[in-house]
């Protein structure tokens, strides 16, 4: 029984090393792309759906306004999704900067109001590239003008672009950096190697025909989230070659972490909940597999208080574990330069094998809140 025990946990681990190598090579494979700035056509329709982010929703709004792309071309489309704050008095006060406000009127309980929102101003938009970011993010001024630079160059699609926190004052902030980092890296790294699966809606664009083309919404708007991944896996289906991830640190999209565990555990309960309606059933089959590693070496490091023998198989496993995730962790750090933040894999290794498994048996399971919402 050892013997077998042992075995299976040496070829689960053997499996996430190749996985990590896997998308260590599809993150290197991604180059800096060579983009045009000058003569740029393309008519954009910025959307946002916003609900409650009285608080920040103008910081957004001033830096979408400050961008060096030109106003002509610029359309900014913002959805109040039923606001209990002053969320849409703040979007109506910049109607002179041309920000459009459109608000949800539903009478009927909807489970996925984000797409709602995000439909309703797709039908409104006037655009031939729909660029999508959420109502508390940041970017620099050269924020959209790389990305339509990535867009007429290189002809794809759809566009997943770099997201990253910031303004971290804790601990347990830089921590969610880190691992967010790595949940960046992972959607870079499968579109580097042709297999495009995750990304996020923070920093994602694409065509508007093609949005159609794939029935927009239709098929996953019974899921409160999904409006990035589920989305790019249908478009995915008929353009595997024709989606990017665009790897410029000028189309970086900054958020922050989250203050308190419980409000961390929600948001990655919603992330979660979308992965049995992934369409690619390999990348499912290999979530499974990385989860059932994990849950290994929690049991190993359980039966190590009773077996030395035990113990010292955990230990071989989180150190082939620690030191491959070094090997991934760091350009992609050193993209966002942050590679400071690596030495604290130490701490988050052990942790995030625990809330791996957690989420894993959870995500799918339960319901979750979300903007003021139980939703699934």
């Amino acid at each position: 029984m050892t013997a077998l025990h042992s075995i299976i946990s040496l070829l689960l681990t053997g499996l996430y090393l190749l996985v990590v190598a896997w998308l260590i090579k599809g993150w290197a494979a991604l180059k800096r792309p060579n983009t045009g700035a000058a003569g740029l056509t393309t008519k954009v329709t910025i959307l946002i759906a916003a609900r409650d982010e009285a608080e920040r929703i103008h910081l957004t709004i001033n830096d979408i306004i400050a961008q060096d792309y030109p106003r002509h071309l610029t359309e900014i489309i913002i959805v109040d999704d039923h606001s209990t704050d002053g969320t849409a008095e703040i979007i109506s006060s910049y109607a002179a900067h041309g920000v459009k406000l459109l608000q949800l009127n539903e009478d009927k309980p909807l489970n996925s109001y984000k797409k709602k929102a995000i439909s309703e101003a797709i039908g409104l938009s006037t655009g031939e590239l729909m660029v999508c970011t959420d109502a508390d993010c940041r970017m620099g001024t050269e924020w959209l003008s790389s990305i339509v630079g990535y867009y007429e160059t290189h002809q794809p699609v759809m566009i997943s672009s770099p997201v990253s926190y910031f303004e971290e004052t804790t601990l347990f902030e830089r921590l969610q950096t880190l691992e967010f980092s790595y949940l960046i890296g992972i959607g870079a790294a499968f579109i580097g190697n042709g297999r495009a699966s995750t990304c996020n809606g923070a920093n994602f664009a694409y065509r508007k025909d093609v949005f159609y083309e794939v029935g927009g919404f239709k098929g996953i708007d019974d899921l409160a989230s999904g409006d990035d991944e589920l989305l790019l896996q249908k478009v995915a289906e008929i353009y595997p070659a024709r989606i990017g991830f665009f790897k410029n640190r000028d189309a970086v999209v900054y958020t922050h972490a989250k203050h308190t565990l419980q409000e961390f555990l929600q948001q990655r309960r919603r992330w979660a909940s979308k992965s049995t309606r992934y369409k690619d059933k390999t990348v499912v089959a290999l979530a499974v597999c990385i989860w059932l590693f994990n849950l290994s070496l929690l049991v190993n490091a359980g039966l190590g208080f009773y077996s030395i023998f035990y113990f010292k198989l955990f230990l071989v496993q989180f150190l082939l574990k620690y030191l491959i995730e070094v090997a991934f962790l760091l350009p992609i750090t050193a993209f966002f330069k942050r590679t400071s933040l690596v030495g604290l894999l130490i701490i988050l290794a052990p942790i995030h094998i625990i809330y791996f498994v957690y989420v894993g048996l959870i995500g799918n399971t339960r319901k979750y809140a979300w903007k003021g919402r139980v939703v699934r």
